[in-house]
């Protein structure tokens, strides 16, 4: 119960920190395996996100991940490859402190989430026994709290997303939104090109709504310098994820190319 405990008081922390807009740190994993979120969790992230839209990590590896975050006292929040409730209801009772939902573009995919999200009267989450309510041994207070301590974000990605912003940050549950910019790029027609005027104007409008209603909004840096995170969070970003493990290994392959073939050459 007192493991229980712990993981609801960083919850609650961590939503608190998503409200004030204060900064946010977040750890971003790809790859299914706990090793790396033990690794990762020695950091002082404040949240470790999972990347299950672009990876082909399963519900029950996404599981293990989970239980390895919250061993270390951090957050876990998945990021399903849908919208479908089959993979939302599952991250939710695997413990999950929140959801964040990609490519969210209308008000009622935003209502659809928040039902799948919170529990009657606020949405239509079915009550069950798993691992979030400590497989029933803390199920009351799991019911009690959950409404209140639960973290909801939208990754906005899209030229309609950006252009209904503020009817999504109208929604009291919403705690914060993370910008996609590859694929808002694509949706502006100038795919891959994150520094193009059209991206920074999009993205500037997504930054601005966020303050005008208190939002958290987040920007994920693939490469990561201390003038990377300075310009970022210059700009109005408040939830910086720092890379991933897939841009970490990248990067080292990339850096072992370019030293093999210098000495190959010699």
């Amino acid at each position: 119960m007192a493991k229980f405990a712990k993981i609801s008081k960083k919850r609650r922390e961590l939503k608190a920190k998503f409200r004030n807009r204060e900064l946010i740190f977040s750890a971003w994993v790809s790859y299914p395996t706990p090793s790396i979120v033990e690794t990762f969790a020695d950091a002082p992230f404040d949240v470790m996100c999972i990347d299950m839209e672009h990876s082909t990590i399963s519900l029950e590896q996404a599981q293990r991940i989970i239980a390895a975050s919250q061993s270390f006292g951090t957050p876990c929040i998945p990021r399903p490859v849908s919208h479908s409730n089959n993979y939302i209801k599952p991250l939710l009772e695997s413990g999950a402190d929140g959801i964040l939902l990609q490519m969210v573009e209308t008000p009622d995919e935003v209502e659809t989430f928040l039902d799948n999200m919170k529990y009657p009267p606020i949405g239509k989450r079915t009550y069950g026994i798993n691992r979030g309510q400590s497989y029933g041994l803390n199920s009351e207070a799991y019911f009690k709290t959950w409404n209140d301590d639960s973290i909801v974000l939208l990754q906005i990605e899209s030229r309609m997303g950006v252009a209904n912003i503020d009817s999504f940050l109208s929604f009291d549950e919403i705690d914060g939104v993370m910008i996609g910019p590859y694929d808002l790029s694509g949706s502006l027609g100038v795919v891959g090109k994150l520094d193009h005027p059209l991206v920074i104007e999009a993205s500037q409008k997504v930054i601005e709504s966020c303050k005008a209603h208190g939002k958290s909004c987040g920007f994920q840096i693939a490469t990561v310098t201390q003038e990377a995170v300075e310009f970022h969070i210059n700009l109005g970003f408040n939830f910086i994820i720092l890379a991933s493990d897939l841009f970490i290994l990248r990067d080292w392959s990339q850096s072992m190319s370019e030293l093999t073939s210098a000495f190959r050459k010699v």
